[in-house]
């Protein structure tokens, strides 16, 4: 395993989630779905999927020229009712949770700092979890994914190379590029790392982020090829 994929639920309870994630005949038109653990709002983890197995987490997505990453990575799906049901930050007792399951799993496996992803970062024309309430910083502060610290992020200037720009960039750090919907890999990447702002356009502020956590994903240690 060589990628960590969070995710937040996106249903109206925990208890709706444990059982969606644990159905093995979920309602005609559904697709199975499953992830290695899963982390409720007052810390409590659950492990669904040993870690050597595949989990159905991710769908179609793709990260670095890989596709798809079922077979690939660790998934964590992390109890918050979502865009459609009413998104909340995420509790501090959860965050801390999360960030202990992450060092733990970073522990056993080989799984470089810029393959900490969200699942908007490989999936972006489909979803937006866990979404810009998430606190990333928060985890990288701790040894958990990338952070470009101190990079200022709110100038909203556009420049006409500024779509050229992002779209080098992004290719850079591993997100997927749809030639057409240029803004869905944009607004994928705000939503992670430029959290101000989530409007799909590659202004000032976007430009400055992307190149900064560019520079640490290339600058972070290669993941196993295959």
């Amino acid at each position: 395993m060589d990628t960590l994929v969070l995710h937040y639920t996106g249903m109206p309870t925990a208890r709706a989630a444990l059982d969606r994630l644990c159905d093995p005949a979920p309602p005609e038109g559904l697709p199975r779905v499953s992830c290695h653990y899963l982390v409720e709002e007052d810390g409590l983890i659950w492990q669904l999927v040993a870690e050597h197995r595949r989990a159905w987490h991710a769908g179609r997505s793709a990260w670095r020229g890989h596709s798809p990453l079922n077979g690939r990575s660790i998934g964590i799906e992390i109890v918050n009712p979502g865009h459609e049901w009413g998104y909340r930050p995420f509790p501090m007792l959860q965050m801390a949770a999360v960030a202990e399951l992450c060092l733990d799993i970073l522990g056993r496996h080989p799984i470089p700092s810029r393959n900490v992803v969200a699942h908007s970062d490989i999936a972006p024309d489909r979803k937006q979890d866990p979404g810009e309430l998430f606190d990333w910083e928060g985890l990288a502060s701790q040894g958990v994914g990338l952070w470009p610290a101190g990079v200022a992020g709110g100038n909203a200037a556009l420049s006409p190379d500024g779509a050229a720009r992002a779209a080098d960039l992004l290719s850079r750090i591993g997100y997927p590029l749809d030639a057409l919907r240029p803004d869905l890999a944009i607004t994928a990447f705000q939503r992670h790392w430029r959290q101000e702002r989530i409007d799909g356009r590659a202004d000032a502020g976007t430009l400055a982020r992307l190149e900064a956590v560019a520079a640490l994903a290339e600058a972070a240690p290669g993941e196993n090829a295959g």
